[in-house]
């Protein structure tokens, strides 16, 4: 019997997983990537009797791995926020799946488990860059002031560690950042016990964001605001955070950021204005490699050809929405 744990290389993902093993210690082979690394399940090679935990990764981008793991007699355990069309029905799988645009998946586990890994669900919110529903929990649960100051920022250090177009361009690969943090119950016995870890996340952090503030957009409206920001490492890693700050900054504002990548395509973040958390993934999906959920979404590799398009109906877009 195998425990194999697949989960997406960002804040979400990491907190996630992160509540399940403190929770419900276990050994287990990790299976992740980069933030856009998601048809993880393709990886996976199980049989009968192995039990399967997928976090924050779509169904829809996985059914095949799915079906397949499922027909060898794997157990599966499911859970995740992002658009999932038609869940496949089995014994095998318990599929915890929700939309809503306030939801990310270390909720959903904070609601399986039942609160009782509740401040790492914070610290995945507050990476997922959902604050409103962090700061709701974090008063649920009775945190500091100087806590949840602690736990966004770490949030937001995690989340940023897992954007690049390879392993190569993150600070840590995110098994081994789940590896440095799954010794410490709480968020706050990592910060102190792991200053290390953390210093280099933080500094990191802050030396690119000073960069990408530097930035103009391309093109912007009252409705949205596009930045394209250069093949290098630096933006690479920024290109999320630097989406939710904009979000944050202009919430009645949609964004999108495109990165350029090696083989002459863009990564896209898109974000949907925080005053109306919808649309994003609809968006994203009219583009092949597109995805994600209805605040936050992207697409994998835009190609040249279809930058312009890309950037005229995304204002259009917008404005009708």
């Amino acid at each position: 019997m195998a425990y194999i744990d697949v989960f997406n290389g960002d804040a979400d993902g990491i907190c996630a997983l992160l509540q399940l093993r403190i929770d419900q210690p276990r050994s287990s082979q990790l299976i992740t990537g980069v933030k856009r690394d998601i048809a993880l399940l393709k990886r996976v090679e199980a049989g009968a009797g192995d039990e399967i935990t997928v976090l924050d990764v779509s169904l829809d981008k996985n059914r095949d791995g799915l079906n397949r793991v499922l027909a060898a007699g794997a157990a599966v355990l499911y859970v995740d926020h992002h658009f999932a069309g038609e869940i496949p029905e089995s014994a095998l799988l318990n599929a915890k799946i929700n939309t809503s645009a306030d939801v990310c998946t270390s909720l959903l586990v904070n609601g399986h488990l039942q609160g009782r890994c509740a401040e790492w669900a914070v610290v995945g919110a507050f990476g997922d860059n959902l604050r409103k529903s962090a700061l709701s929990l974090s008063a649920q649960i009775g945190l500091s002031e100087k806590d949840v100051s602690q736990f966004e920022n770490l949030g937001i250090y995690l989340n940023y560690n897992g954007y690049g177009e390879s392993l190569d361009d993150l600070h840590f690969k995110p098994e081994d950042l789940f590896l440095a943090m799954l010794p410490f119950a709480s968020p706050k016995d990592f910060i102190v016990n792991a200053r290390a870890t953390f210093e280099k996340l933080q500094q990191g952090y802050q030396t690119d964001m000073l960069q990408a503030k530097t930035l103009s957009p391309e093109q912007q409206s009252t409705s949205t605001a596009i930045f394209i920001l250069p093949n290098e490492a630096w933006a690479r890693r920024v290109s999320g955070v630097f989406s939710n700050d904009l979000a944050n900054e202009y919430p009645n504002r949609a964004h999108a950021v495109l990165t350029e990548k090696s083989n002459g395509n863009y990564l896209v973040s898109v974000r949907a204005p925080l005053s109306n958390k919808v649309g994003a993934d609809e968006f994203c999906r009219r583009f092949a490699t597109g995805g994600g959920r209805a605040a936050a979404a992207g697409i994998n590799d835009l190609e040249p050809a279809d930058l312009n398009l890309f950037m005229s109906s995304f204002d259009q877009y917008y404005m009708n929405i």
